[in-house]
């Protein structure tokens, strides 16, 4: 089997690689997921995680990452907890993990500080400037053990933007069991602040309802 050589700016490119992801996704995938639809559609909490909010009472905050997905989709593994805080409150939000006991580990690629908890369990504080962030940590979600999560249609511009596989992935699903005014409202905040990225977005809608089995016969492709 020849390999192929990727672009030298794929690894640094999220949109090359979400073009590639949704190309192979486009021919290879399938109608079905291998799983129950009564199983699709509960928000089970397997896993409890930390709730820091105590700890950052008045720092707006919201969970993200593979803890957030449980919200909108089935509960997936993960190994740890990420939190979303703008860049400005990144200062507090450290000196008051530090008072709680946390230790700081590493920084984050991405952006942010890698943390452990008195009882060994990881968290990434993602921290960001982006201009969406300050208006999408007004309006979180409760998950089902009662952690701020952010909005699905924020949730997946962040993971739209990522560009990684595991995150298209969670978008795809996300959006596959979204509700059609879950979708309108993604779509207003894409076409806000990530219009270039719209119609990679009807692509994952479309994945998402493949594999949740919505698309139904004469209905015209996305």
């Amino acid at each position: 089997m020849v390999k192929q050589a990727l672009p030298p700016a794929f690894r640094s490119d999220p949109r090359a690689r979400r073009r590639l992801f949704l190309d192979i996704a486009r021919r290879r995938a399938r109608p079905g997921t291998g799983s129950a639809l009564p199983f699709l559609e509960q928000r089970m909490t397997a896993q409890e995680w930390p709730d820091l909010t105590s700890i950052l009472a008045g720092i707006p905050w919201a969970v993200v990452g593979g803890v957030a997905t449980r919200t909108y989709m089935p509960e997936r593994a993960t190994h740890d907890l990420d939190i979303l805080v703008a860049e400005a409150d990144a200062e507090d939000v450290h000196a008051r993990l530090r008072s709680a006991g946390f230790t700081r580990l590493q920084e984050l690629s991405i952006g942010g500080t890698v943390w452990r908890t008195p009882e060994g369990v990881l968290v990434d504080i993602v921290e960001s400037c982006a201009p969406w962030v300050v208006e999408a940590l007004r309006q979180p979600q409760a998950d089902p053990q009662g952690l701020p999560v952010l909005s699905l249609p924020h949730l997946v511009l962040m993971k739209v933007q990522s560009g990684r596989t595991q995150d298209l992935a969670d978008a795809s699903r996300m959006l596959g069991l979204a509700s059609d005014e879950q979708r309108r409202a993604t779509r207003r905040v894409f076409e806000q602040w990530l219009p270039d990225a719209l119609e990679d977005l009807e692509s994952l809608i479309a994945l998402g309802e493949l594999e949740m089995g919505n698309v139904r016969p004469g209905t015209p492709p996305r």
